[in-house]
C-alpha cells in the first residue's frame, strides 16, 4: 500500500502525509488503482486529480482558506488492499471524503468495511459495477461514472447495428467483469443476437489457451472480452490473435488503455475496438478540456472527466456542508439537482461566493450530467473507439 500527498501544484511522490500543521488543510482521500489490473489509467487520472486540487488551492482553498490536500492511496484495483488502504488515510491521516477507487471489487470492499462505518462520503470515478447501485450505503456511496446496466446494453445495441450478430464473451471473475458481461448478455440476447460462447476467466494465468479455444469452438468470429488491458485482458488478446482464435475483438473501458497498444502493436490491433465513456459536448467539457491539456493531461483518457469532476465535486460539497463530513452527502446532491446557478470545471471563486451568499449552484460536470439519482447513480454517454496509432478514436457513439 503506498500513501502520496497531492498538494497545490504537484503529486508529491513519498511525501510525508503530515507536512501541513493539521489545522492549515483539509484531507481527502484519492483512492487509485496505482498498482493492478487499472494501473495504465493511473497517469492520466491523476493528472485530472491533481488540476482539480490545485485550482482548489490556486482560488484561495477551501472553508476558511485552508489547503485542500489529497492523499493518494494505491487499493491494487483489490478489495483487501484497498481496503487496508482505506483504513489507513480514515483513521489515521483523517480524511473528510473518499474518491474512488476505480475497481469496483475494491470499491465494495472500501464501502462496506471502511468508509460506511466511518460515515464518509464515496465518490467514485470508474467503479461500474451494477451491483453497487444496490449497496446499503446510508446514501453514502456515490459515482460520476455510469453502472455497467448502460454501458453493457449499449454496447449489445451498438454490435447489433452493426451487424454482429455472433460473439463469443469471456470475463475476468469479479463484480466489474461478471456485471458487465450480464447486462451485455442479457440485452444481446434480447434483441435477437447469438452468443455461441460464455465464460468466466480467472486473473493472473500464465496463458488462456485452452479457454480460448473452448470459446471459439461455438463458430463466433467476434470475442468480446471485459477485463483489463494491464491484466489477464492483455495475455487474451494476444493470445486470441497470436493463434487465430478470433478475427474480431471488442473490450469494455478496462481494455481501452495504453498497455494493448505497446504490447501488441497498433498494427495488430486493426480489428479490435473498445467502449468507453465519453464527455457530453458541453462548455463545461471545453472548458475542462482546454484546462487539462494546459496541465499536460489527456483529456480524452479513460475516467479523465469522471476523475476530474468526483474531486471538484467532493471539493465543492465540503466546502457547502462547512467542513461537516455528515453533511457532505446532501450537500453532494444539493448543488448538483440542477436548480442553482451554473458552476463550471474551475469556476472555484464564483462556487465560493454563491455558497457564502447561500446562492443555490448547480456543477455542470466535464463528463456530463451529474443529478444523481437515489442510489448515487447517474446516466452516462459512450462511444466506441478503434486504435490509430498510439491512440484511441471514436468510430461511433453509441445509444
Amino acid at each position: 500500500m503506498k500513501l502520496k500527498s497531492l498538494t497545490m501544484a504537484s503529486l508529491l511522490l513519498g511525501a510525508s502525509i503530515f507536512a501541513m500543521p493539521a489545522h492549515s488543510e483539509i484531507r481527502i482521500g484519492l483512492m487509485s488503482g496505482i498498482t493492478g489490473g487499472a494501473a495504465a489509467m493511473a497517469p492520466d487520472i491523476t493528472k485530472a486529480y491533481e488540476l482539480a486540487v490545485k485550482q482548489v488551492n490556486d482560488q484561495g482553498g477551501i472553508l476558511d482558506g485552508q489547503k485542500l490536500v489529497g492523499i493518494i492511496a494505491d487499493d491494487g484495483c483489490n478489495p483487501q488492499i484497498g481496503a487496508d488502504a482505506a483504513t489507513k488515510v480514515v483513521n489515521v491521516s483523517q480524511v473528510i471524503g473518499l474518491v474512488g477507487p476505480w475497481c469496483s471489487g475494491a470499491l465494495m470492499s472500501v464501502a462496506n468495511t471502511v468508509s460506511i462505518p466511518a460515515g464518509i462520503v464515496v465518490i467514485s470515478p470508474a467503479a461500474t459495477s451494477p451491483a453497487i447501485t444496490g449497496l446499503k450505503d446510508n446514501d453514502l456511496v456515490f459515482r460520476t461514472a455510469a453502472s455497467d446496466e448502460y454501458q453493457g446494453q449499449a454496447l449489445a445495441r451498438t454490435l447489433l447495428e452493426r451487424g454482429v450478430k455472433e460473439v463469443a464473451v469471456s470475463f475476468v471473475n469479479n463484480d466489474y467483469g461478471k456485471g458487465l458481461a450480464e447486462a451485455f448478455k442479457a440485452e444481446y440476447e434480447g434483441k435477437g443476437g447469438v452468443i455461441k460462447g460464455y465464460a468466466a476467466h480467472e486473473d493472473n494465468r500464465s496463458s488462456y489457451r485452452s479457454d480460448l479455444a473452448e470459446l471459439s469452438s461455438g463458430g463466433a468470429k467476434t470475442l468480446v472480452l471485459f477485463d483489463y488491458g494491464d491484466a489477464a485482458g492483455l495475455t487474451i488478446l494476444r493470445e486470441a490473435i497470436e493463434n487465430g482464435f478470433f478475427e474480431n475483438f471488442v473490450g469494455g473501458e478496462g481494455m481501452r488503455t495504453s498497455a494493448p497498444i505497446k504490447a501488441i502493436g497498433a498494427e495488430n490491433l486493426a480489428n479490435f475496438l473498445a467502449s468507453a465513456p465519453v464527455g457530453s459536448k458541453s462548455d463545461a467539457l471545453e472548458v475542462f478540456s482546454k484546462a487539462i491539456r494546459d496541465a499536460g493531461g489527456d483529456p480524452d483518457g479513460s475516467w479523465v472527466t469522471n476523475s476530474y469532476d468526483a474531486v471538484f465535486l467532493m471539493a465543492l460539497a465540503i466546502e457547502k456542508a462547512g467542513g461537516d463530513k455528515s453533511k457532505v452527502a446532501q450537500a453532494l446532491r444539493d448543488i448538483t439537482k440542477g436548480d442553482g446557478e451554473a458552476v463550471l470545471p474551475g469556476e472555484w471563486t464564483k462556487a465560493k461566493e454563491l455558497i457564502k451568499a447561500n446562492k443555490p449552484i448547480t456543477y455542470k460536470g466535464a463528463s456530463g450530467p451529474l443529478d444523481f439519482d437515489k442510489n448515487g447513480d447517474v446516466s452516462g454517454v459512450y462511444a466506441l473507439f478503434k486504435v490509430n496509432g498510439d491512440r484511441y478514436e471514436v468510430v461511433t457513439n453509441m445509444k
